[in-house]
């Protein structure tokens, strides 16, 4: 059974970059090119389909994203915009009174630069909901806030002491809690809570909310950067009632805590296990710093208040567990944002080079945000992929990062062209929920470096503008190719899947501001409309 696509402009993100038609055989790729070789080759019982003029592109690959995160943000209350602390109020107090039955609030996307201070309190929450637990998450998901209730829950008091890694905000005077949590204490301490409140169900829920939302908006696959056994299970679940409608990639989490060298054994395990065309776990993830907005990602030089925050992981402790898990076959992927943590990252992939060998990596770091030209060198030289997100460099959110460094280096941020230069693969996502993760708006800040969500808004660092047809090929081949699916997915080529994505108009005919506008008419993967 046999599809013809045509009456369209097809971008194949291949090495001959644009075509007339394709054809579709039993959900692959049979032929690439112009319509009468299309029309020759799909045969006179083909189904003929007229794209209406429309553009075709490969299916968007997020390289970075939260999947199940990214539905549970759907149903927490937004916060993302709310410009100062009356509105996030009015918000959390809104959503409480519509949802009268949930046993607690959650909410997500604040950023710092809205709270006085910078620093929110747990009387700021306790003013809008007193009587539940409120716990509100901020916009790089690197730290939480919490209201008296919420803290109550969790057992966080005066004695509770900073996990390594993470902090508990408190009062001065008394050591009381102020509601503000972030990283490691974050993560041992309030997360459990809250995932614990959660079931199978509401995890299916959540996954079901991520991939309709990718349908929507042409994303056919997602590397979920931070697998645990429950996300994991819910992705089985859907895999085998042949309700997964984006082929997922998973890193599984390992942290500084505990037995790394147990959770790799693992991801290894894991690895060999799940290798479908549509659930595959590929390596393991680990955080090696935290965000430049919460003045935690580990910088060689001061913050502009002085502050000088270490790494998460020790060089020592990290570089070892990165050679088992390279040593093992599996891919590893480095949240660093600062410079002092990428060239921390960076040295513990040249030790698993150095102690295991030749061999066929594949390894990557997340965000790069504040990147030595050196470092970059040396990562482009060693085969370590950028793995980087268009969106968070949108003007919108950057006053208080820019004011977190508060020197040259905000000129410096993001810097993807510097990436390619170097020889770097150039790998886009989303870090969704932590952004926005339609693949179209995050195509419009990578080609103009300006917000997607206020356009008026002067550049973010202009020169670190892409060509648009560039930022899509880092955001399908180069995505797709750095979680091993290149022969796979990612390009409209022979052979591969059959996933693309049909737009109403040609954006690369049209002035940027079309891809705010440009909507997706048709999602495919595998050869059929989702």
């Amino acid at each position: 059974m046999s599809e013809l696509y045509v009456g369209g402009r097809v971008f194949t993100g291949d090495r001959r970059a644009w075509a007339e038609a394709i054809v579709v055989v039993d959900g692959r790729i049979g032929y690439v090119g112009d319509v009468g070789t299309a029309r020759r080759l799909a045969g006179a019982g083909a189904t003929e389909v007229d794209l209406g003029g429309g553009l075709v592109l490969p299916g968007f690959v997020d390289g970075h994203a939260h999947v199940l995160g990214t539905g549970a943000a759907a149903r927490q209350a937004d916060l993302t915009g709310s410009g100062g602390l009356a509105e996030i109020q009015r918000r959390i107090k809104a959503w409480a009174a519509g949802a009268p039955e949930a046993e607690r609030v959650q909410a997500y996307g604040w950023q710092p630069s809205e709270i006085p201070g910078g620093r929110p309190t747990r009387a700021m929450l306790d003013a809008a909901v007193p009587d539940k637990p409120v716990y509100a998450q901020s916009a790089d998901f690197h730290s939480i806030w919490l209201n008296s209730a919420a803290l109550a829950e969790t057992g966080i008091d005066a004695t509770t002491p900073d996990p390594p890694g993470g902090a508990i905000g408190r009062d001065p005077a008394t050591g009381e809690p102020t509601g503000y949590i972030d990283e490691t204490a974050m993560h041992r301490l309030v997360w459990p809570v809250l995932e614990g409140a959660q079931t199978d169900a509401d995890r299916d829920g959540f996954l079901a909310d991520a991939l309709r939302g990718y349908r929507e908006s042409g994303v056919t696959a997602a590397v979920d950067m931070g697998l645990g056994e429950d996300d994991l299970a819910a992705m089985v679940r859907a895999e085998r009632a042949g309700t997964l409608t984006a082929r997922l990639v998973g890193h599984w989490m390992v942290e500084e805590h505990g037995d790394p060298f147990a959770a790799v054994a693992r991801a290894a395990e894991l690895a060999a296990t799940h290798t479908s065309p549509w659930l595959r776990v590929t390596g393991i993830k680990i955080i090696v710093d935290g965000t430049v907005d919460g003045c935690t990602a580990a910088l060689g030089s001061p913050y502009a208040d002085g502050a000088t925050p270490g790494p998460i992981w020790a060089p020592d402790a990290l570089a070892p567990v990165v050679a088992a898990a390279d040593r093992a076959g599996l891919q590893v992927a480095m949240h660093a944002i600062g410079d002092e943590a990428i060239r921390i990252a960076i040295g513990a992939v040249e030790h698993a080079v150095r102690v295991n060998g030749p061999a066929a990596r594949r390894h990557r770091i997340e965000h790069l945000e504040v990147a030595d030209p050196a470092d970059i060198q040396r990562l482009a030289a060693l085969g370590i992929t950028a793995s980087m997100q268009p969106v968070h460099a949108d003007p919108a959110i950057q006053d208080n990062w820019r004011a977190m460094l508060g020197d040259a280096r905000v000129e410096r941020g993001y810097p993807w062209p510097e990436m390619v230069e170097a020889g770097a693969a150039l790998a886009f996502g989303s870090d969704s929920p932590t952004a926005p993760y339609p693949p179209l708006h995050n195509m419009f800040v990578a080609a103009t470096r300006r917000s997607a969500s206020d356009p008026a808004l002067a550049p973010n660092v202009a020169a670190y503008a892409l060509p648009l047809g560039a930022a899509i090929t880092h955001a399908t081949r180069d995505a797709a190719w750095a979680c091993r699916a290149e022969d796979q997915f990612g390009r409209l080529a022979a052979g591969l899947h059959a996933d693309f994505v049909v737009l109403d108009r040609d954006v690369f005919a049209l002035p940027p501001e079309e891809l705010l506008t440009a909507r997706v008419v048709s999602t495919v993967v595998g050869g059929r409309g989702v």
